[in-house]
């Protein structure tokens, strides 16, 4: 990390002498994209939009996608818990992320399912992120029926920079970014460093959050050419959810704990490369990825002696890589666009387990495995311009999916397998320059974890176990129009509607299968965005959803499904130094049990920030939570037990609160 640092420096200085410095800064969403999308609701966020957006966690950019929602139930840095189109993606399932072609979803993860870790990105060095809701795209597979999103790494650093933030309870940050020329190409450089304490009463976080970045960029093979190499290093002590009874009780206050030995280290390190020519696209890579993480979330209700804290560990190392070639027809007058792809990912797991733990000492192993997963994927997708104004997109996918399970109780050890193929279609007409419509219809898939395909044996209670499908599949469809000036207005609305055959089934925090029904959604999503003058503008985001399974039964309700979720904000670039931003983010009541009866609080929550920049530096000022809202980022409801309770515990709501009202400045000098 430290020859990174210097050497990143050493760009720097490189990069203020030689480098042609891109001056270019991207609001994507002033980009109306009529024309160019396959949805109303998918879209671009650009650079400019993710460096004016105040915000607590880097996880927290995928809430400039409209209608998605980003909380935390256990410290700072652990993987987000997401929220969109009535799910609750725990971390990550049934949306799909990537960055510069790489999968950040995990299979099979120790914690959870499509587990989605995004604290190895460094903010600033993001270029753009594409957005899809649905599933209508040939080359979207695993996890991708809520959606997707695609980080592009920068290949123009608009400044050589070096930012310097500081921060209530011991917020301390630093950046460094910058290019330099080389032969047929540039060379980019980043790195960032992060500590915090966090806010709570009786635990220090104490992250110690470090990642690296190296890119070239340039050409090759008649062709464009970028190779990136990625490393991320984190420890972290945690405040979990906590019962309301104990702070009820006067046990705790809200930002106390009942468990002040739970947190975790996680490690990402990958090597990447993506090449691109006239019709051809190839992409590969390699990822190690580790992570060491203790929770305890019922406190004594399974060991009344030694409490129930428990530790999930996960050590994987991941192989892939995508090829697709892209070629034009004309049958009857008529163009047509295709793409044909190639996708292959192996996931080698050296061990996920879970163990019985006191103050981070093992007491005794649940269930170890190590796994070998590897799924072999095929797609084609075809576009027929009908008229100038009338486009046509069909596509089809099939995926393989082939793991081995190797566990340390030989009768959930086992070999399992699954396809499936997937249909894609899409219309959309163009009324005008500015007004656009879209149909879409879709099936995708998540897959579930490996070790609920073989498994014979609860590993906690000895019954026997029910396996479950390696993969389900799931459908959609959406109408939308889209409706944009881009120098004045981007306007969209859909109406949206999905089926899964089952949600989620692999409980991963207790280490065995819970088979789940099959859900229904539907909902409406509308997005504006209004640039009065270049000064100022304004934005406003709502989406709402039904959500419920597709049982006749009354406790029809899905735990943890979310009906509203509302965003505005203002920009004022008061001149060419000031500039301002200030949010309302805005979660409705959750639902916490399958009866419907039991819901959580809303969640409303005003984030803000003032700059003020010139030639060489810049001085951002953040103020988070504005006027100190005391609602929770999440909600359960289960049964715990507190000492002294009956053996059975107490059903009760458990949360995690959002952080207090806190300030953080940043100094950043700009060559």
């Amino acid at each position: 990390m430290k020859t990174l640092a210097i050497l990143t420096i050493g760009t720097l200085y490189s990069g203020y002498v030689h480098a042609n410095i891109e001056k270019l800064t991207v609001y994507g969403h002033r980009d109306g994209l009529i024309g160019e999308s396959i949805s109303a609701s998918s879209g671009i966020i650009g650079q400019g939009e993710i460096e004016q957006r105040p915000m607590l966690r880097s996880a927290e950019m995928l809430e400039l996608i409209p209608g998605m929602a980003v909380t935390q139930h256990s410290g700072s840095v652990k993987a987000n818990q997401y929220f969109i189109r009535g799910f609750n993606l725990d971390h990550g399932t049934d949306f799909a992320t990537s960055i510069d072609g790489m999968p950040i979803n995990m299979r099979s993860h120790g914690h959870g399912q499509g587990y989605t870790d995004l604290n190895f990105i460094i903010p600033e060095s993001i270029s753009t992120i594409n957005y899809q809701k649905g599933s209508y795209s040939a080359s979207q597979g695993d996890f991708s029926s809520a959606g997707s999103a695609q980080f592009k790494l920068v290949d123009n650093v608009k400044h050589q920079q070096i930012e310097l933030s500081i921060g209530e309870d011991n917020y301390k940050r630093a950046v460094v970014l910058g290019s330099t020329n080389l032969t047929k190409g540039k060379l980019i450089a980043a790195a960032e460093w992060q500590g915090y304490d966090g806010p709570w009463d009786d635990i220090n976080e104490d992250v110690n959050k470090k990642n690296a970045l190296l890119r070239y960029v340039g050409k090759a093979f008649n062709g464009d050419l970028s190779i990136s190499a990625m490393a991320y290093d984190n420890t972290w002590n945690s405040a979990d959810q906590i019962p309301q009874r104990a702070v009820s009780q006067n046990l705790i206050t809200q930002l106390g704990s009942l468990d002040t030995t739970l947190g975790g280290s996680s490690s990402r390190y990958s090597l990447s490369g993506n090449w691109q020519g006239e019709h051809l696209k190839a992409s590969a890579y390699v990822i190690n990825y580790d992570l060491n993480l203790y929770s305890n979330f019922s406190y004594f209700l399974n060991a009344p002696i030694n409490g129930d804290q428990f530790n999930q560990q996960d050590s994987r190392n991941i192989y892939g890589t995508t090829l697709s070639y892209q070629f034009e027809t004309k049958t009857s007058g008529l163009n047509m666009q295709h793409t044909a792809g190639l996708e292959l990912k192996h996931d080698d797991i050296d061990n996920v387990g879970l163990y019985n733990t006191k103050a981070r000492e093992q007491l005794s192993t649940v269930r170890q495995d190590a796994l070998k997963q590897t799924s072999y994927s095929s797609f084609w997708e075809s576009k027929l311009l009908f008229t100038p104004k009338l486009e046509a997109t069909a596509g089809v996918r099939y995926d393989y999916f082939d793991t081995n399970v190797t566990s340390i109780t030989a009768v959930n050890s086992g070999k399992a397998s699954d396809d499936l193929i997937s249909f894609k279609a899409s219309l959309n007409y163009r009324f005008t320059q500015l007004l656009a419509a879209y149909a879409n219809w879709g099936q995708s898939f998540h897959s579930n974890d490996a070790r609920g395909s073989t498994i014979n044996i609860d590993p906690v209670t000895g019954d026997q176990a029910e396996r479950v499908d390696l993969l389900v599949k799931s459908e959609g469809a959406e109408i939308g129009l889209r409706f944009a000036d881009e120098k004045k207005y981007n306007m969209s609305a859909a109406l949206w509607w999905l089926k899964l055959d089952s949600e989620l089934l692999f409980v991963g925090d207790a280490g065995n299968t819970e088979p789940s029904d099959a859900s229904k959604r539907y909902g409406l999503e509308m997005s504006a965005y209004y640039w009065i003058n270049e000064q100022f503008n304004i934005d406003l985001e709502a989406s709402f959803t039904h959500s419920r399974l597709d049982i006749n039964d009354n406790n029809n309700y899905i735990e943890g499904a979310v009906p509203v979720v509302a965003s505005t904000g203002l920009n004022w670039h008061l001149s060419k130094q000031w500039q301002s931003s200030i949010r309302v983010r805005h979660i409705g009541k959750r639902t916490l049990t399958d009866d419907g009866d039991k819901r959580s609080n809303p969640l409303t929550v005003v984030n803000s920030s003032v700059s003020y920049k010139q030639t060489h530096w810049k001085v951002d000022f953040e103020l988070l939570n504005l006027f100190n809202s005391t609602d929770h980022d999440i909600d359960y409801y289960y049964a715990s037990r507190l000492a002294g309770e009956p053996a059975q515990g107490v059903e009760d709501n458990h949360f995690h609160p959002i952080e207090p009202r806190t300030a953080r400045l940043t100094l950043s000098l700009l060559f």
